[in-house]
Order: structure tokens, then sequence, then C-alpha cells
């Protein structure tokens, strides 16, 4: 097997198609972090209530999910690069059609197109990233994705907080006469555009092209990665774990004994408790929770950028020893942390007290414990399941199912997303304290689950996974 070392590799080449590929990463964080400071404006815009706003933000979501299952199996048919392309223009119709409609229905539509991009690049950038990337650096490669979701979140984080401020509220009037709010939505339209013209400036990678039977196309584009002498070799690798009797498709992911292979269940378990486990309670609802829990607007729209910024500092750190000590641990580190971090959160929102119009108020010590708590909860979920799940999901598989097994844990990770984000709202009003227990006990039993069933993948060549 052939060491691809990024002292043999072009490393300039592959940081740039890196930095293009997390564009995607970008949008996907800003996407599904503006609609934090929105909700007060589709609210009033829209007359909703619990279920309907509920209903509204989880609309991105089924997108995702299509978006996430659609854009696997058409990888395998059109390419990694060229349904990148597709969801980048998805991103920019979905962006500039949230931002102008006024008519509930419309605005769903744009919603859900949006979601289908989020849900394409979700699966489709890490996996073009493990793909042309050495497998000594391939984890921290993979792990800018999440960066770049983090970055997308915490700009629409501050982006929605200064439009705020600087309007006066999220639903006064800003630039054009238009409501703050909407622009939160509009202004995601520029790197989307930027996302479409960068792309046309990658190569596609090898493994489709090999998938296709394009062969030389895809020895030009190993050379250009690593070097004539290694893409011979690695092209013959390549080759030899694609199948001489069909193309890849659906079926790949059936036993040959019968059943689901294994290691689909694997990503699936992935890709469904990293959503158990809540995470996406604060990066949608941020400000109605804190707002929930008892602070202001303005100060519930700080506390979102300072989660952000954490969340990117662990990211960090993740890139720096995912590597290293490997995946798994990183896994079960943020298992047990997650877990005890949200066990306090339980603690803090089942002793508050409500005041008259039945709002949950928090002490002072009560308050303190639940920034603390969340933060921590944010910091041990981005520097484990955040980026791991992501690196994982992109490598695992082997060449013949990869599009396929993206497909299907793509699709289950963003249906785990919408239920969580739907059903928020409505457990909210019943008990936070509530809410928050259902995803400490996912957190626990997560752990569980992958010290059983996740085996490790670090510094594996992708033509060494097995299914």
């Amino acid at each position: 097997m052939v060491e691809a070392s990024v002292q043999r590799a072009n490393m300039g080449f592959i940081g740039a198609i890196v930095a293009v590929a997390t564009i995607g990463g970008f949008l996907f964080g800003y996407d599904s972090g503006a609609v934090n400071g929105t909700q007060d404006g589709l609210r009033q815009a829209f007359a909703l209530g619990d279920d309907g706003l509920g209903f509204t933000v989880g609309s991105l979501l089924i997108g995702c999910f299509i978006g996430a299952f659609s854009a696997g199996r058409l990888a395998d048919v059109l390419g990694r690069r060229n349904v990148m392309m597709i969801a980048a223009l998805l991103f920019l119709f979905g962006a500039l059609v949230q931002g102008f409609a006024h008519e509930h229905t419309i605005f769903l539509i744009a919603r859900i197109i949006g979601g289908m991009a989020v849900g394409a690049a979700s699966v489709l950038s890490p996996a073009y990233i493990s793909e042309v990337a050495p497998a000594s650096v391939r984890g921290r490669l993979t792990t800018m994705q999440q960066i770049m979701i983090i970055v997308g979140l915490t700009a629409a984080f501050v982006a929605n907080y200064f439009l705020a401020k600087a309007a006066g509220t999220s639903t006064s009037p800003f630039w054009g006469g238009i409501d703050a709010w909407r622009w939160m939505y509009l202004l995601q339209a520029i790197p989307a555009a930027v996302f479409f013209v960068a792309l046309l400036f990658i190569p596609e990678s090898p493994r489709f092209l090999v998938s296709k039977g394009r062969n030389e196309k895809a020895h030009a584009v190993l050379t250009s990665l690593f070097g004539g002498q290694i893409a011979d070799t690695k092209l013959a690798e390549i080759r030899d774990t694609f199948s001489v009797d069909h193309r890849p498709r659906l079926s790949d992911l059936r036993s040959p004994g019968g059943g689901v292979r294994p290691i689909v269940w694997a990503g699936l378990l992935l890709a469904v408790f990293q959503q158990l486990v809540g995470i996406n309670v604060i990066f949608y609802y941020g400000a109605t929770l804190w707002q929930l829990a008892g602070f202001t607007e303005d100060q519930s729209l700080q506390i979102n950028i300072v989660s952000g910024a954490l969340s990117i500092a662990a990211c960090f750190v993740a890139m720096a020893v995912i590597d290293r000590i490997g995946r798994k641990p990183l896994l079960l580190i943020g298992s047990a942390g997650m877990a005890a971090t949200l066990f306090a959160l339980v603690y803090a929102f089942g002793n508050g007290t409500l005041d008259p119009a039945g709002k949950l108020q928090l002490s002072a010590n009560l308050g303190t414990l639940a920034l603390i708590a969340a933060n921590l909860y944010v910091i041990f979920f981005n520097v484990s399941w955040g980026p791991v799940m992501w690196v994982m999901l992109g490598e695992m598989f082997p060449n013949q199912m990869r599009g396929s097994a993206l497909a299907v844990c793509g699709f289950a990770q963003w249906f785990a997303n919408y239920l969580i984000a739907q059903t928020f709202p409505r457990m909210a009003s019943w008990s936070l304290a509530g809410s928050y227990t259902f995803y400490a006990v996912a957190a626990v039993i997560s752990f569980f689950l992958v010290q059983r069933f996740i085996k490790e993948t670090k510094g594996r060549e992708l033509e060494e996974m097995q299914g």
C-alpha cells in the first residue's frame, strides 16, 4: 500500500482544494445559524405560533435530508464537484427568496431548497476532502469542514447581532426599508456566489473518475496531488476497490449474507446520535433558549457569539489531535463530557422559578451555572462528535459504496436533526429540564454504543476500508 506522505504530496494545491470545498461548510453553518435571530420576525411576518415556528425552522431540515440523500446518489452519477456546484446555486436561490418572501408558503419552499443545498454540502464536502487528502493528515483536513461550519454559524450570529443592534430590533426596517431579520438571510447570497465560482477551479475527485472509467483524467488529478510515481500505484489501488461488474449503486450496502452491512449500521449510529444529544437546539434556538431562561434578546445574541467563538476554538483543538489520538477516543471523551454538562443544565433549568407570566427565571447562581454548562457542552461537542462524525462518514466506507452509504447516513442524520428541531419549541413549552434530560440520556447511551461498535480509522488509506 502506498503511503502518500505529507512531504511528497502537493500540500499547497490540496490546501487550496480544501479551502474551496469548505466554503460549503461555511454556507451550511450560516444557513443553519441565520434563523437563530429571525424568529421574532418570522412570528410577526407570518403570524406563527409555537408549532408553526417549529415547522418553519425545521423546514430547512426537510430539505437537508432530501439533499443529503440525493447528493450522495447523484455524486456517483454526476461527480462530487458538479453536485457541489448545483448546491451552490441552491444556496444562492434559497438566500434571496427567503429574504424577500412575503408569503409563508414561498418562504417555506425557499427554505427547503436552501436545506437541500445544506444537506448536499454536509455529505459531499467532507467526502470530497477525504478523497483528495493524504491519509496521514486526512482527519485534520476534513476537520476544517466542521471549523467552517462553526465559522458560518458564528458569522450568522455576529451578523444577526449587529443587524438587530443597528436597526434597533430584529423586526425593525434597515437598509432599503427591508426588515433587519430579512437581511440576515440575504447576506448569505455573497458567499454562495463565491462558492460557485471557486468550484470552477478545482478538479473532480479521482475516485469518482475511476468509478466512471476515466482513468487518464484520474491519473492526471492524482499526479497533481501526489506526483507521478505515487499516481501510478495509487490509480491501480483505487481501480482494485471498484467492482468490475457494475458501477456503485444502493444495493452495495447489502451484506452478501443478507441485511445491511455492519459498517453502514456504524455510520447510522454516528449520524443519528450526533443529533440526539441536542446540539442544534443551541444553534437553531439559542436566542429563544436564553430568552426562555430570562435573558434579554441583546444578551441572548451575545451569548450565541461567545458559544460560536468557543466552538471554533474547540474545533482547532480537534484538528490538532485527531490524527494523533484517533477518532474513537475523541468520540468517547465527547460523549462523557456532553452527558455531564447536559445534566448540569437539567439541574439549572429544573430549579428555576416561574414569573407571573409563566416565564422561567433563573437565579444569578443558576444562570451562571447554565451559561458555563452550555458553553462547556458546546466545547465537548466540537472537540469530538461535531467534526469526528463528518470525518468518519467521509472516510469509513469502501470506495464502491461511499456515495450510497453517505446518502443513507446523511438522510438519517438530517432526519434526526429535523425531529429535534421540530419538537424543541413544544418540549420547551412543557419543560426545559425535561427536554435536556432526553439529550443527556442520549449522550450517555452514545458513549456505550461508540465503545462497542465504532472501529478506529486513523491513518488508514481509503482503499483499506472494509465493509
